[in-house]
């Protein structure tokens, strides 16, 4: 099903300019769930996994105003030495973006784009994990900002850097 929400406002760089933001589409890209040591893994007495987990995203123009964000997640679970379940999913939306500046679009998208498609991302780990015959696994909020800036701070940094081939 797709969600809508439109919010216009005043651009400030020119009278009749207008910003515009709607939420297209909401999916699930691509999910993977392994439990390569079930149902052996099920035996052990402990439930106390060691859990990894690596977040990222990416931002792709799909024309004219229009751009696909996916949170890209991927989270192990080990007991030990050995993997209790590997869960891999890609959470997506397309969003339409009319009269941002460029820095401010690229902030929306690698900021408020994420922060809306999180809590349909935690949603689809814990219930494959779930799903799993494992106990549901609940991850923390994240603060798309700090990583939004982080990242921006890090290219800022490379681009700095003088070039060894140079």
């Amino acid at each position: 099903m797709a969600e809508e929400q439109s919010n216009n406002m005043s651009n400030g760089h020119s009278a009749g300019a207008q910003r515009a933001f709607a939420i297209r589409r909401i999916y699930t890209k691509d999910v993977s769930f392994e439990s390569p040591n079930a149902p052996a893994i099920f035996g052990e007495e402990k439930w106390n996994p060691e859990v990894s987990m690596s977040l990222h995203n990416q931002v792709a123009a799909l024309g004219g105003d229009i751009y696909e964000v996916v949170i890209a997640i991927t989270i192990t679970a080990k007991l030990g030495e050995r993997n209790a379940y590997l869960v891999e999913v890609q959470q997506a939306g397309e969003f339409q973006a009319v009269g941002f500046p460029e820095d401010e679009l690229r902030e929306l998208l690698g900021v408020y784009c994420p922060g809306i498609l999180y809590p349909y991302l935690r949603e689809a780990i814990s219930n494959l994990v779930a799903k799993g015959g494992f106990p549901p696994l609940m991850l923390a909020p994240v603060n798309f900002e700090a990583l939004y800036q982080q990242h921006q701070q890090q290219q800022a940094q490379q681009q700095a850097r003088p070039r060894a081939d140079a």
